[in-house]
């Protein structure tokens, strides 16, 4: 147990922390998930929705701090090449 000041401040701080990323890393998954079952069903309509949503949230949680800029665009990227590879054909 910690016995210092600080450390215990930095115990709650790090609870805290833990949680909001649960949150946000829980989030990202489940847009992913969303995304990837409407591309493996052929369902064009649902996955280009999916794909609007998790470019909209991908780029909030860029304006948050939760992913960097370039990581966002990189993955929202795949997931637009993706889509138009299995509904180009």
């Amino acid at each position: 147990m910690a016995n210092h000041k600080s450390a215990l401040k930095r115990i709650r701080q790090t609870k805290t922390k833990m949680s909001r990323n649960r949150f946000y890393k829980t989030r990202i998954k489940n847009l992913v998930r969303k995304f990837t079952e409407a591309i493996e069903e052929k369902n064009e309509e649902v996955s280009n929705t999916a794909l609007k949503d998790i470019n909209k949230n991908f780029h909030k949680f860029v304006s948050k701090g939760i992913l960097k800029k370039n990581t966002a665009s990189r993955k929202v990227s795949n997931y637009h090449s993706q889509l138009h590879k299995t509904f180009s054909k």
